[in-house]
């Protein structure tokens, strides 16, 4: 699997946050062409900076990343994350392989 990682930092307020994401920016991620499976989690830091909520979402393969970055679903949910009052967030892609 390959994936598209979201890191959320510090909201302004949390319960705040977890209800918009909840209710508005999970539908819109779903959508996101190519999405074959989607993780919430939120971190126990043991240390340094800690994101509050840690989005991954899976692809098959590369080419559906790729796809995944130009589509039109996900520059809607990146606007509507744009909108979160979080401190920053970090967003990335990572492939999996043996060490």
């Amino acid at each position: 699997m390959h994936r598209i990682v979201v890191e959320y930092f510090g909201p302004a307020d949390p319960d705040a946050f977890d209800a918009r994401y909840r209710d508005e920016h999970v539908a819109l991620v779903r959508a996101i062409p190519g999405l074959v499976d989607f993780h919430l989690s939120h971190p126990r830091g043991l240390r340094g900076v800690t994101p509050y909520l840690v989005a991954e979402m899976s692809f098959a393969d590369e080419d559906a990343v790729a796809t995944a970055l130009r589509s039109a679903e996900l520059a809607e949910a990146r606007e509507h994350a744009a909108g979160f009052e979080v401190a920053s967030t970090a967003l990335y892609t990572s492939s999996p392989r043996q060490p």
